[in-house]
């Protein structure tokens, strides 16, 4: 497993986490890696091997969750020719693979109850035994796995086994999710940014301006380092200077115009369409109100008839949300940085 992305960040609650597990790696012993999404768990599970003895061995990875139940203890611990239908041939698994080295078990929560029992005995044991097979093999493996799931609270729902959990928490290194790691995205913003403007072979590296870097900083970042990037690198091919610091930055690759949306059935839309009964006259009047004063009828021309509604609702909602322009964005189905685009473009000040 070879990147190209590194360990980047300067933060308190980051640098320990790189700490625990560089006093964590020279140990034969497992690891567990939790965090979010996105938060670099398979860069830690690849610092944890190379900072090991185990360092010129194989560093083997499995995604637990990309395989159907049937094919993962096949995938972990190989076949026998004729096991089962569509095993032609004798296959390693991902134990045998990693022999003298680590395997990185990615998405652990999501094993079957029957992989967990046999993980349990290849980790207590150093042995496994193949689908179809009568004598073990012995393997020396290092285990490193990681999750997004709080694997305590699954052993009490009786999802996984309380002992396979023992045996594989001899350290667990926990990552912090990237809102909680203010300092480090100007610091990986820049990396990101400055790696994209090198593919791309700018001559220089403009930065951001102060709006968009106070963008980045708003952002919750729901998919923390790898939607950093992905925001990042897009905003940078689309910029259209480069001696500029980049302003123009899109959080939602599908925020459009002209996005799908779901169709609802004709019931509901009709429901929905129709005014509540609740609702009275003096409620509705302000939306007639402001229908009244831009008046089709009476439009000469159109796309200052069109921006002049459009800045009169932003300003509308803005005033009866107190200029609060999150709370304006929410009132208006609109992200927040549509709101601060639609602002921007109305010249109007927040």
């Amino acid at each position: 497993m070879e990147r190209n992305t590194q360990l980047v960040g300067q933060s308190t609650s980051f640098l320990d986490a790189v700490e625990r597990a560089s006093r964590a790696a020279p140990l034969d012993r497992p690891v567990l890696v939790i965090g979010e999404r996105g938060t670099g768990k398979e860069l830690i599970a690849e610092r944890l091997h190379h900072l090991s003895s185990r360092w010129d061995g194989p560093l083997v990875v499995m995604n637990c969750a990309a395989l159907p139940e049937t094919l993962i203890e096949a995938e972990l611990f190989g076949h026998e020719a004729g096991a089962f239908t569509g095993a032609t041939k004798t296959r390693q698994g991902r134990f045998e693979e990693a022999n003298n080295g680590t395997l990185f078990l990615d998405e652990l929560a999501t094993l079957s109850s029957p992989a967990q029992d046999r993980l349990l005995r290849a980790i207590e044991y150093g042995e496994v035994t193949r689908i179809g097979a009568s004598k073990p093999v012995l393997v020396d493996v290092r285990i490193v796995a990681a999750t997004n799931e709080h694997l305590p609270r699954l052993v009490e729902e009786g999802r996984f086994r309380a002992d396979l959990l023992d045996r594989l928490s001899f350290e667990v290194v926990t990552l912090p999710p990237l809102r909680h790691r203010l300092s480090d995205i100007p610091v990986l913003a820049d990396f990101f940014g400055r790696r994209m403007a090198l593919e791309l072979e700018w001559a220089g590296w403009p930065g951001f301006s102060e709006s968009g870097a106070a963008r980045l900083l708003d952002h919750s970042w729901p998919g923390n380092v790898r939607e950093l990037r992905n925001v990042i690198e897009r905003a940078v091919y689309r910029w259209h200077d480069e001696t500029q610091p980049i302003d123009d930055i899109q959080f939602d690759p599908f925020e459009s115009p002209w996005a799908l949306v779901a169709l609802q059935p004709p019931a509901e839309q009709a429901a929905s369409d129709a005014p509540s009964r609740a609702e009275t006259p003096a409620e509705a009047a302000p939306a007639l109100a402001v229908q009244a004063g831009h008046d089709p009828a009476s439009a000469a021309d159109f796309r200052l008839a069109v921006a002049d509604y459009e800045k009169a609702i932003l300003t509308a909602a803005l005033e009866r949300c107190r200029w609060n322009q999150r709370a304006a964005a929410t009132a208006l189905s609109l992200t927040y940085d549509q709101l601060r685009h639609a602002m921007r473009r109305h010249e109007l000040q927040g």
